[in-house]
């Protein structure tokens, strides 16, 4: 095997690693859900490639050899014995096709982040640290139809995800896209924790005391130089991991 392909094959390793990982780690956290939801990650600077979950595996059992390696531009592949969930392949190769930047994209039912999406009003108000994060750096698709397995649905979700890094999907979930698993990871953990902060705000029915737009911006612009937090945490979660 010459260099440049054992580097290539190094390197879809790693990913597959850690993309099996993030299933494992959403599990423990409990926002895994049955056996659906779906998370992927490309293999190739234009998108095409990407691996994505097997159809209906259970998140706790996915290793990285399990991973099914698709071509978002190959229309054959729902007519094959081992084909993807039609929901995730429309969705997730949608997304990869028109959106290559999109490296990681977890999409799940978290419970904070589906409670949050239910509302008239799903807006990410900035009120603390955590929902700042998001602040400049979510978008909403509010255009809920019922299960997505038309390409339609992706191509309406590619657009309104826009240049944004988180997607709230009305009546839905939340679907976060990433450089790395790592990244990607991280927003998906704080974006449920700023969700359960909202949630838990909104109960009490007292008024918020929401930041100014300033004063949100500031405080996104200062999470910025805390990007390493990500591959020390999901290191930490990685290792923490049972075998399979």
């Amino acid at each position: 095997m010459n260099q440049p392909v054992a580097a290539d094959r190094m390197i879809e390793n790693a990913l597959r690693e850690d993309l099996a990982a993030a299933f494992r780690i959403c599990h423990q956290l409990g926002w895994s859900e049955s056996v659906g939801n779906h998370f992927s990650a490309t293999t190739s600077a234009d998108g095409a490639q990407f691996l994505l979950n097997p159809k209906w595996q259970h998140f706790a059992t996915i290793g990285p050899d399990d991973l099914l390696h698709l071509d978002s531009n190959d229309t054959s592949v729902l007519d094959r014995p081992n084909a993807p969930d039609a929901s995730a392949w429309c969705v997730h190769g949608t997304l990869h096709r028109k959106k290559p930047e999109a490296k990681v994209i977890l999409h799940c039912h978290s419970p904070y982040a589906t409670a949050l999406s239910c509302l008239k009003d799903p807006t990410v108000v900035p009120i603390d640290n955590n929902t700042a994060r998001f602040y400049g750096r979510t978008a909403y698709d509010l255009e809920f139809g019922g299960i997505a397995d038309a390409t339609e649905e992706g191509e309406r979700l590619a657009q309104s995800l826009g240049d944004k890094s988180v997607l709230v999907m009305g009546n839905h979930g939340v679907t976060i896209v990433g450089e790395t698993v790592a990244a990607a990871f991280e927003d998906l953990y704080f974006f449920e924790k700023a969700a359960q902060t909202l949630i838990l705000a909104y109960s009490t029915g007292q008024p918020m005391a929401v930041l100014s737009d300033a004063v949100a911006q500031n405080t996104a612009d200062g999470w910025r130089p805390y990007a390493g937090m990500a591959d020390k945490h999901f290191a930490f979660l990685k290792s923490q991991l049972p075998t399979l």
